[in-house]
């Protein structure tokens, strides 16, 4: 993809949605990164099920530690993995409040640091809370840029290193977001929704897919 197309794609993404956003629910900061750490190998539609109540109940690294392992779980028993999940944010909460004053540092190696955070999770508090222009790839990042011809790679780090340097600055800030979005609600895993895509005519991808019901009306 060239830099004019890539240019052009992403203008495509902030007309159509211009100020994107993640889809999971938070008030602060670390609310933001519980929020993330949940979200692995699950949808933001269960991870907001489950803290909704969570955060009501637990708003901070203090109350959050009082409930323990056991007492988490209750609350989160509904998302994938939840007892490693809840043994990484007790942990998580443990150190916050050990090291960094209950609050959320702002650094990618303290983050990195912190119990169930790795490279995505500090991205999206990085990028989310912090302003940062950071690219979270995850499984539809990943899918996205590799399917279109924005980004090859094999691996999530080789993706978001092709993507910081693709990316015009102008867009680096919320490409994530969008792609994500593209990912979840368009450019889908198994039956990418090609023929409604904004991007149709810039993509690589050499296996469009036609509308179901207009194909059957022919």
């Amino acid at each position: 993809m060239s830099s004019g197309q890539r240019h052009e794609l992403f203008a495509r993404l902030r007309a159509a949605n211009p100020q994107p956003a993640t889809e999971l629910a938070y008030a602060t900061t670390f609310q933001l990164l519980i929020a993330v750490i949940l979200s692995a190998q699950a949808t933001d539609k269960s991870v907001n099920l489950a803290t909704r109540q969570l955060f009501a109940d637990a708003p901070t690294p203090q109350a959050m530690l009082a409930l323990g392992e056991s007492g988490l779980a209750d609350y989160i028993n509904r998302i994938g993995l939840y007892q490693g999940k809840a043994r990484n944010v007790i942990a998580t909460c443990q150190q916050l409040l050990a090291r960094h004053a209950g609050e959320v540092p702002h650094s990618r190696a303290a983050l990195e640091a912190l119990p169930g955070v790795g490279r995505k999770t500090a991205n999206v508090v990085l990028n989310t809370a912090f302003g940062e222009a950071t690219i979270a790839v995850d499984t539809h990042i990943f899918r996205v840029a590799n399917r279109i011809g924005l980004a090859a790679g094999k691996t999530p780090l080789a993706v978001e290193r092709q993507l910081l340097q693709s990316v015009p600055e102008e867009f680096r800030q919320s490409a994530h977001h969008w792609l994500i979005l593209h990912g979840r609600y368009v450019c889908k895993a198994r039956k990418p929704e090609c023929w409604r895509c904004c991007l149709a005519d810039l993509c690589a991808w050499p296996e469009k897919l036609e509308d179901p019901v207009g194909a059957a009306g022919r």
